[in-house]
């Protein structure tokens, strides 16, 4: 069973939390899978990776690219394996994955301003807490992230 990291953005922006979360995962030597809604969210997040300000640098690619089992970070829309052998999966724009089990982490991220998001985020708790994953709460708050609920509790976003 996957650990599932339930993250509520509520003072930033998905294009500001995510790198600084992404680099999390470099600087521990690991790789991830960026899962998104959609190929307009893995364009609009390529280009933001490469731009963004912190960390300075996020080596990324596509995961239909000729090179993706190379790339630390894989950017993608398909729910499929990670071909860069992955350990943490991150979960964007409420896309969901039948494979979480082949994942050490999981970070859902969902935006708290948006009621359908929250709702959402809500049921994806529910089916993971129901299938067996050990889950962690997120909310941001004036110092970083929050640690607010954890397995076994019910995601109760304000």
């Amino acid at each position: 069973m996957a650990e599932i990291g339930f993250y509520h953005l509520t003072r930033t922006p998905l294009d500001q939390a995510l790198p600084r979360l992404l680099g999390r995962i470099l600087a521990q030597q690991g790789r991830a899978l960026v899962l998104c809604g959609g190929p307009e969210r893995v364009q609009a997040l390529d280009a933001a990776l490469w731009l963004c300000p912190e960390p300075d640098w996020l080596p990324h690619g596509m995961a239909a690219g000729s090179h993706a089992a190379h790339q630390p970070i894989l950017l993608t829309a398909e729910d499929a394996p990670a071909p860069n052998g992955a350990r943490y999966l991150v979960l964007l724009d409420g896309a969901e994955s039948a494979w979480l089990g082949e994942y050490d982490r999981v970070l859902d991220l969902f935006d708290g301003h948006d009621e359908a998001a929250v709702a959402a985020a809500r049921r994806r708790w529910a089916a993971a807490r129901t299938a067996g994953h050990a889950l962690t709460y997120f909310q941001q708050g004036p110092r970083g992230w929050e640690k607010k609920a954890t397995s076994g509790a019910a995601l109760a976003t304000s």
